[in-house]
């Protein structure tokens, strides 16, 4: 961080899947929530929607709904206060290359710094820079969770590259016992594939599974991507006063709340190449915060606005997945949705408005004092999940119980890193 003798004010909030003219929403807790954000020097959300105008063809695979919208998004998000913004998630090519450009379009038309996607790896890969009176602000932008056509491809001097998001590939190998090892390659042999006798793993439908003494999952982050994200991470250090990476991620540890291994590594990695704030989001529910080296790693700050039940055109692929016919609305397949899906029957879970915390988030405001990190403040996020489906989704500032529910939820997730938040009058201060 270069010295600049200036306080920096950073709000920070999590994912954006906004569908509304929210800029109509007068309730005095959301419009504390909007002064909160547009206090701040560097105004921060992950942008997980298209703003396309539904224009391009829907992919064969999304990364759930369909997030097509209109241009008057960049519009709304723009009003809040937001100044930057991600956008390599699993939402980024949901109307392929043509809803990728829209996008950029109408970002680029109202101001707003966005990283993470581009008309190549180059480019999806390569930090933007915030301009601010307190100094220059650096975002580099990747994802782990995404469709397999979304990741952006290298140019090279004789072929084009591929449109897409900055990524951050993973490979998961399955340890098993030998008795169980032998029954993997019974089935594969059923299933056609050819094993050799000897093998000391297999793949099937994908999988690699290898034969060990102890049954383990473990994974390893793609050497390329690893280099190639550390690589940005250096030339945005050279080149900025502050530095911010976002990781868009939907892999779990031990439970939903918490981070994968991986993840962990990584981030701590970010901090030891120069990042001053690493910014995660995508399991839609809160995780921990570490303060590694003197730097916030904040692991999911949640959802920020959660209205994809409100999107106002869905392809035929997202009706034949429940079972609708041709003449269905979208409510009746946003109804549908939340009654569940053969997907999602075994796993005890039919849809986000099945669980509170999915509708409970933060919004960090971080300042710097020129290169210290000065204080941490957490505003406790309520997403109003008991309201009806046009008014759900929409933050507002949580306060008394609801408040403190949120805040200490957050402290007993961070304290496996000994980080301890402590709070006073319904806002949360990180211990530095």
């Amino acid at each position: 961080m270069q010295s600049n003798g200036k306080r920096l004010s950073i709000a920070l909030t999590g994912d954006s899947f906004i569908a509304t003219r929210i800029s109509a929403f007068t309730e005095p807790l959301f419009l504390k929530l909007v002064e909160i954000i547009r206090s701040a020097d560097v105004r921060f959300t992950n942008c997980e929607v298209l703003i396309n105008d539904f224009k391009g063809y829907p992919a064969v695979q999304s990364g759930g709904t369909y997030a097509g919208n209109e241009s008057y998004i960049a519009d709304e998000l723009k009003w809040m206060g937001f100044n930057i913004v991600s956008r390599a998630n699993n939402h980024a090519t949901d109307y392929r290359e043509i809803g990728l450009i829209e996008t950029s379009k109408n970002l680029d038309r109202v101001g707003i710094v966005h990283a993470g996607v581009g008309m190549n790896l180059g480019e999806a890969r390569e930090p933007k820079y915030l301009e601010t009176s307190k100094g220059r602000v650096a975002l580099i932008s990747a994802a782990t969770s995404f469709p397999t056509e979304a990741r952006a491809g290298e140019a090279r001097p004789d072929m084009q590259g591929r449109p897409g998001l900055n990524p951050l590939r993973y490979t998961i190998t399955i340890e098993v016992t030998e008795e169980i090892f032998k029954n993997l390659v019974m089935l594969a042999k059923m299933m056609g594939i050819e094993v050799k006798e000897d093998a000391e793993e297999i793949r099937i439908l994908g999988q690699k599974f290898k034969k060990s003494t102890k049954i383990e999952v473990k994974y390893e982050v793609n050497k390329r991507d690893l280099e190639g994200n550390i690589k940005a991470i250096r030339n945005a250090r050279r080149m900025a006063d502050y530095v911010l990476f976002s990781l868009h991620d939907h892999e779990r540890g031990k439970s939903i709340f918490e981070p994968q291994q991986f993840v962990e590594d990584f981030a701590r990695k970010c901090i030891d190449e120069g990042v001053d704030v690493f910014i995660g989001h995508g399991p839609h529910v809160l995780r921990g915060i570490e303060i590694y080296k003197k730097k916030p790693i904040l692991y999911s700050l949640g959802n920020f606005i959660f209205q994809n039940d409100l999107i106002r055109k869905q392809p035929a692929d997202l009706y034949e997945r429940y079972g609708l016919n041709w003449d269905s609305t979208p409510a009746d397949l946003y109804d549908a949705r939340e009654r569940g899906s053969p997907e999602t029957a075994f796993m005890g879970f039919k849809w986000f408005t099945d669980k509170e915390e999915y509708w409970e988030s933060i919004l960090a405001y971080i300042t710097f004092n020129d290169e210290s990190l000065e204080e941490i403040k957490l505003y406790p996020v309520d997403l109003c999940r008991e309201r009806n489906r046009a008014n759900r989704g929409k933050p507002i500032l949580a306060t008394g119980a609801k408040a403190n529910k949120i805040l200490e939820t957050v402290a007993k997730l961070s304290e496996k890193y000994n980080t301890k938040i402590t709070i006073k009058n319904g806002v949360g201060f990180v211990e530095l």
